[in-house]
C-alpha cells in the first residue's frame, strides 16, 4: 500500500499554472480534429517557474480538452 501511495501523483492543479505560457507541439493536420499527438512542451508556474518535463507530461495527460483547444488555436 505505501507502494502505491508513493507512485501516486497529486493532479496538477490549473490555477497554479500561467495558461498563456502554455505551448502546444505535435499539432498535425492530418490529425484534425482530435490532434491526439499533441501534447505541452513548455508551461510554468503563476510565479515564473517553468513546469518540468514530467509535469508537462501531467498536464498534457490531466488536461487533454485545453491541449486539444490550443492545439486548435495553433491549426486555424
Amino acid at each position: 500500500m505505501k507502494n502505491e501511495m508513493k507512485n501516486m501523483k497529486n493532479e496538477i492543479d490549473l490555477n497554479q499554472i500561467d495558461l498563456q505560457s502554455i505551448e502546444v507541439e505535435g499539432v498535425n493536420p492530418s490529425d484534425f480534429p482530435d490532434f491526439c499527438d499533441a501534447y505541452v512542451s513548455f508551461a510554468t508556474w503563476k510565479n515564473g517557474t517553468p513546469l518540468t518535463e514530467s509535469e508537462c507530461d501531467q498536464l498534457t495527460d490531466e488536461a487533454g480538452e485545453l491541449v486539444n483547444e490550443i492545439a486548435h488555436d495553433i491549426f486555424l
